[in-house]
């Protein structure tokens, strides 16, 4: 190990690297948001047409609807939805593969793998680049807003680059 690094980490009773206090709560939330995002995936592919035709049905309504509602349920939410529907083969096995990577990225942070970032920030990126392909309405959407919490999470793990070791 080098000084720079030997200076950052701590040390448990057995001699190992100690994982730091803000590592362990990203990764802790990483996986809920892996959870979350699996659930979302495969609810989107199963359950996507019905979801739509949901929506369509209640485009109707929309004419009665304050501003920011109209924003919410307008005509590019629907395009994304039946885009969405469209490709969801595509969009499901990015997103599949983006959970398994940001997952696998998590658990080899815990064990102060610097390998782990990468994988972790592949799959975090994937999916807005799977996005940018099959669905590119989505950039024209308000849910665009979404994306703030990936990248805030990107700032904060490379931030705790500095303890990962090996």
């Amino acid at each position: 190990m080098n000084t720079e690094t030997t200076d950052v980490l701590q040390f448990n009773e057995a001699g190992k690297p100690k994982l730091p206090t803000g590592l362990n709560v990203l990764t802790i939330l990483t996986f809920i948001g892996c959870v979350w995002e699996l659930y979302n995936t495969v609810k989107t592919f199963f359950g996507g047409k019905k979801a739509l035709e949901e929506f369509e049905k209640a485009q109707d309504k929309l004419a009665e609807a304050p501003a920011w509602a109209k924003k919410l349920a307008g005509p590019d939410v629907q395009e994304m939805m039946a885009q969405g529907f469209e490709n969801r083969v595509p969009v499901f096995i990015i997103g599949m593969v983006s959970v398994f990577l940001c997952f696998y990225g998590a658990l080899q942070m815990r064990k102060l793998k610097k390998d782990g970032y990468i994988f972790w920030l592949v799959g975090e990126l994937l999916p807005y680049i799977g996005t940018l392909i099959f669905i590119p309405v989505f950039f024209k959407t308000i849910f665009v807003y979404f994306a703030i919490i990936p990248f805030i999470f990107i700032i904060l793990y490379t931030m705790q680059r500095k303890h990962l070791v090996n």
